[in-house]
């Protein structure tokens, strides 16, 4: 059969819908992402084309709503609760330092150096880290290595989903099971304080647009406008603050100003397919990675994988016990490092789908487990990993 845009697009969508059924059926213990990555990495050592994900026309879409995305989840964010995850940003640092020690003093003995230096930023998180050590390696002429830092990238969150999902759903137990933590995150959006956030954090909000006009289009021009005003913030800066960390910050201000609704593109009943889209972009990269390449590089990918995963946990269990989070919460925190959003959008999503019986439970999961998921992501993904990557590629020239 001739590959076309539509059979492309229904192949992607029936694979991620494997994924959802894998993930109900398992009550997340293998994720939608987790599931979904495999038959997408089988898919293109099984012959199919490796332009497929491209032919589906999603690529496309996902690249350009990135950042409408990330200004839609500011609006799960109240800047109150926002401010209140200040342990959550220590945890996830621990979870980074933790990282950077354990690969580099325990891995260099046994890959090398320069292996390890190039290993640990993107096993610390996001793509602008993994770019960045590959292209310190390419400029020392270690173009294995520029191959081993995408291969990280790719593969690392086979890693991190299902751990995370297997602790996010042990959390989401313990906060069913316990009529007080109940209670405690129900609370988080209703009764005590509602009264203050009808006038946001900063005590004044523009009218709401009249529920007749504001359809699903004008919500998304919304969303659109927010996106773009985002891109040219960040442009005053000289790109220092970096596009996607504006679109959180205009995300939250504007969703207390009143110029943005609540979960704005739940709302505007488009964020199943933005979604699929935006999935089919962090999965593009799957494509490069070949089974002669995983072969080559395969006991290094793991082992440093392994001492990430053993750094995060050190870290986080370690911080989390000082500010009183249990390991369930603190464990999933460091991990976002090897996923970042939108995992940690889904995982938090899938973790209240696997253990709610009613709506009430999933609201306090959710309340519970979600800004802390989506603020630990940007903390390794945005910032402390590029950090790093910007130390680790000025070492390896020393």
């Amino acid at each position: 059969m001739e590959w076309t845009p539509l059979l492309a697009l229904t192949v992607v969508l029936v694979m991620f819908a494997i994924g959802d059924i894998f993930s109900v059926r398992t009550n997340a213990i293998l994720s939608m992402l987790f599931v979904s990555s495999v038959l997408i990495t089988a898919a293109f050592w099984s012959g199919f084309p490796a332009d497929f994900l491209e032919m589906s026309q999603l690529i496309g879409i996902g690249v350009v709503l990135v950042g409408p995305l990330i200004v839609h989840m500011g609006t799960l964010i109240k800047i109150r609760d926002f401010i209140q995850q200040w342990k959550t940003v220590l945890i996830a640092l621990a979870a980074v330092v933790g990282i950077a020690i354990c690969v580099l003093v325990l891995g260099s003995p046994i890959f090398g150096r320069d292996l390890c230096l190039v290993a640990a930023p993107p096993i610390a998180g996001g793509v602008p880290a993994t770019i960045m050590m590959a292209d310190a390696a390419r400029a020392k002429g270690l173009t294995e290595l520029a191959i081993f830092a995408t291969m990280l990238a790719v593969f690392q969150g086979f890693v991190g989903y299902p751990i995370s999902s297997i602790f996010l759903t042990k959390e989401a137990r313990r906060i069913v099971g316990s009529p007080e933590l109940m209670k405690e995150n129900l609370s988080l959006n209703t009764g005590n304080g509602q009264e203050n956030d009808d006038q946001g954090f900063f005590g004044f909000r523009f009218p709401p647009v009249p529920e007749k006009y504001n359809t699903e289009c004008v919500l998304l021009a919304k969303v659109a406008l927010a996106a773009l005003f985002s891109n040219w913030l960040s442009s005053l800066t000289n790109n220092t603050v970096h596009p996607l960390v504006m679109a959180l910050i205009v995300g939250i201000v504007f969703r207390e100003l009143g110029l943005l609704d609540d979960n704005i593109l739940t709302k505007a009943n488009s964020m199943g397919f933005i979604m699929v889209a935006l999935l089919a972009v962090v999965f593009i990269d799957l494509a490069q990675a070949t089974p002669e390449v995983v072969v080559k590089l395969l006991t290094p990918m793991l082992g440093t994988l392994a001492l990430g995963v053993v750094g995060i946990a050190l870290g986080c269990i370690v911080v989390g016990k000082l500010l009183g989070y249990s390991n369930n919460m603190a464990i999933p925190i460091g991990l976002s490092a090897l996923y970042g959003f939108p995992g940690t959008y889904v995982l938090a999503i899938e973790a209240a789908r696997a253990v709610a019986s009613n709506e009430e439970e999933r609201q306090a999961i959710l309340n519970h487990i979600l800004p802390k998921m989506l603020v630990a992501g940007f903390v390794t993904n945005t910032t402390s990993s590029v950090v790093l990557a910007g130390i680790f590629a000025k070492i390896m020239f020393n």
